[in-house]
């Protein structure tokens, strides 16, 4: 499963959310990619106004808040679909 954050530094509401990532780490295996939406002027313009924005499997789950019960459920939800694509169900 791969999550994507938008953000930028100095974002509280996007500490926040990484902090909440952090700890689903310790219990869920995701890969995480973090963006700084300052870095491309493209992602500046497009998620200036929501992030922190988080991506699941390339759809947008999140933004502002997280919230952790929809995030367990949901990654629960994927990784069993992925563990049926890889044993052949």
């Amino acid at each position: 499963m791969e999550v994507v954050i938008y953000s930028k530094p100095d974002c509280h509401l996007c500490d926040d959310v990484k902090a909440q990532l952090a700890r689903l780490r310790s219990s869920i295996k995701f890969d995480l990619q973090e963006v700084n939406v300052l870095d491309k002027k493209e992602d500046f313009e497009k998620y200036q106004y929501e992030i922190p924005v988080v991506f699941v499997n390339g759809k947008k789950a999140y933004k502002y808040h997280l919230d952790e019960n929809d995030f367990i459920r949901r990654a629960e939800a994927i990784l069993a679909r992925e563990r049926n694509l890889v044993n052949g169900a």
